[in-house]
């Protein structure tokens, strides 16, 4: 029963088990025997939906790229992300076995929300990084090119001799006054499959920046001091260069693997 749905809580099984045999057992023993078996209620692997056309350009892409080596090297990553005042996993927990976190049967897809939080922008080279920025309110095409490319994109892009820009295929990075500004200041895009944050570096830097505020003991109270926060875990000399250095050889595995 648990395998067949990997969600069900040690209630609803006691209860399944009460129907399908007549006898009666309660949840501490249904959680024993589930342990001994070596089946542990854990946090699911989340992803995002992709359509079968999703699936056919990210295997295309990557099949496009597998021959890359040192053109990695080259390309800036870049991407928003959203940061939360609190976190909380949706009390949703799955039961596996060791080795099993990416089994379809495992993993729950996740949609975006709005909770209070601050939205940054930024961007890793093989070397470098850039600063941080914060994003308020809607950003839409004209604020993209006003408050991040103009300021800092594009400096940063320039320091990088034949630097190759990626950002994903939101509205406000594929609008057409964007693509006339990027050709007027001649930035070298790479082509990237809709759908596909789990594929950028930049995202595992989030994500670590993002698990170092959820463990600080520190209470954030606002939006403001939560800025603060991620700019002081952004600027950790800890999450970069080492971890971007480790992070461009998963993008050519990515690549390989198809």
């Amino acid at each position: 029963m648990a395998r067949t749905d990997r969600t069900a809580s040690s209630r609803q099984l006691a209860a399944l088990w009460s129907i399908a045999t007549g006898v009666s057992l309660c949840a501490s023993s249904i959680r024993r025997r589930l342990l001994q078996c070596g089946l542990r209620a854990r946090t699911p692997l989340y992803r995002i939906h992709l359509t079968h056309d999703h699936r056919r350009l990210r295997l295309q892409w990557a099949n496009q790229h597998r021959d890359w080596r040192a053109d990695w090297q080259h390309v800036v990553f870049s991407d928003e992300s959203r940061f939360n005042l609190w976190y909380h996993d949706g009390r949703i927990r799955v039961r596996r076995y060791a080795g099993e976190r990416h089994l379809p049967e495992c993993i729950i897809e996740r949609h975006s929300g709005r909770t209070p939080g601050v939205m940054v922008w930024g961007a890793i080279a093989y070397h470098r990084r850039s600063q941080l920025l914060r994003i308020v309110g809607n950003l839409n095409s004209n604020r993209y090119i006003r408050e991040v490319l103009q300021p800092e994109a594009v400096p940063f892009l320039q320091s990088l001799p034949g630097a190759v820009f990626q950002q994903d295929n939101a509205r406000p990075h594929t609008a057409r006054i964007v693509k006339s500004f990027f050709a007027a200041q001649q930035v070298q895009l790479l082509p990237w499959p809709a759908c596909s944050p789990d594929m950028s570096p930049i995202e595992h830097v989030w994500d670590v920046i993002g698990r170092r505020l959820a463990r600080d003991p520190r209470p954030v109270a606002s939006a403001d001091e939560l800025w603060i926060a991620c700019n002081m875990e952004g600027c950790d000399d800890e999450v970069c260069p080492a971890l971007i250095l480790m992070l461009w050889g998963s993008v050519a595995w990515l690549c390989k693997m198809g």
